[in-house]
């Protein structure tokens, strides 16, 4: 039996490169999407293993002509976080993936998994997050329309934290405010609820996607996280705690309530990962183990 070829998205960065080592080892064949400007130092050590194409110079329609693509997963995202132009964010996280989505349709590709964000959802402000969340909003919406030429797996990922993640971030800054041994960390009242989810957990979700899709209808969405709804004072409480173990001299002070919470703040979520544990995907990573990969200890 052949190896399936997926074409990925996003690969160079933080879910994107995870995903890609964790394929490459379960023997797909791998094709992806990135600019020439990307920069590959998540992806460095996996050089000559994959094929790549550069989107700000070529089609991308190369990639399918040149590889039989059977699965297309795209984990490309613009969250808008310098105050980028609205129609940049919509070209990155709309029009580029219309543009994949036209050539999965003309090369009939089977399968398209896309990544889509716990805020995509019309009981929270969709204001939150601005242009980031009402482009990928209505992404969904174009892949769910299409669904009935080829089948779309939507992926609600809850809040993906782990090594290698952009600094600009809130957990990544929060643990260089750890390791500079900062004196005080000023943060909201950390009463606002998430699903923090290790990033090894999250890839272990689209792989038991890729190996049970036979079984997955045309157009289905699964929430991806633990089922566990905790205070983020609770959760940078217990990764200081942590830290603390590791390192005697750390004497950080976490200053909750010294800043407001962000306009239009999601106080409270509500996960059923029931979907994807019925495909037997399952949370394997601890919470103190996460910990000690995140800080690299």
């Amino acid at each position: 039996m052949s190896r399936l070829t997926v074409l990925l998205t996003g690969a160079t960065g933080f879910i994107g490169s995870h995903l890609l080592e964790a394929l490459l080892k379960q023997g797909y064949q791998m094709v992806i999407l990135k600019r020439s400007t990307s920069n590959l130092c998540r992806i460095a050590h996996l050089e000559r293993q994959y094929k790549s194409y550069d989107v700000d110079i070529q089609p991308i329609e190369q990639a399918f002509v040149e590889h039989q693509i059977d699965c297309v997963i795209h984990t490309a995202s613009h969250y808008g976080r310098n105050g980028n132009p609205i129609s940049e964010i919509v070209e990155s996280n709309l029009m580029f993936g219309l543009r994949i989505l036209d050539t999965c349709l003309k090369f009939d590709v089977k399968t398209f998994i896309n990544t889509d964000t716990f805020f995509n959802n019309p009981n929270f402000n969709q204001k939150y997050l601005g242009a980031y969340t009402m482009s990928k909003k209505h992404f969904v919406d174009w892949l769910q329309s299409y669904s009935v030429k080829f089948q779309v797996v939507n992926l609600k990922l809850q809040h993906v934290y782990g090594p290698k993640d952009d600094s600009s971030k809130f957990i990544p800054w929060f643990v260089s405010q750890l390791k500079q041994k900062a004196k005080e960390i000023e943060l909201t009242s950390g009463n606002q609820k998430r699903d923090f989810i290790f990033v090894e957990d999250v890839v272990s979700a689209y792989l038991t996607i890729l190996k049970n899709t036979s079984s997955i209808s045309n157009f289905q969405q699964f929430d991806v996280g633990t089922g566990e709804s905790l205070k983020l004072s609770d959760f940078l409480n217990q990764l200081v705690d942590f830290y603390r173990d590791c390192h005697l001299t750390s004497k950080t002070t976490l200053v909750f309530g010294a800043k407001p919470e962000r306009e239009g703040e999601i106080m409270d979520i509500e996960v059923d990962n029931s979907g994807l544990k019925r495909l037997g995907w399952e949370i394997r990573t601890t919470r103190l183990s996460a910990f000690e990969k995140l800080l690299e200890l």
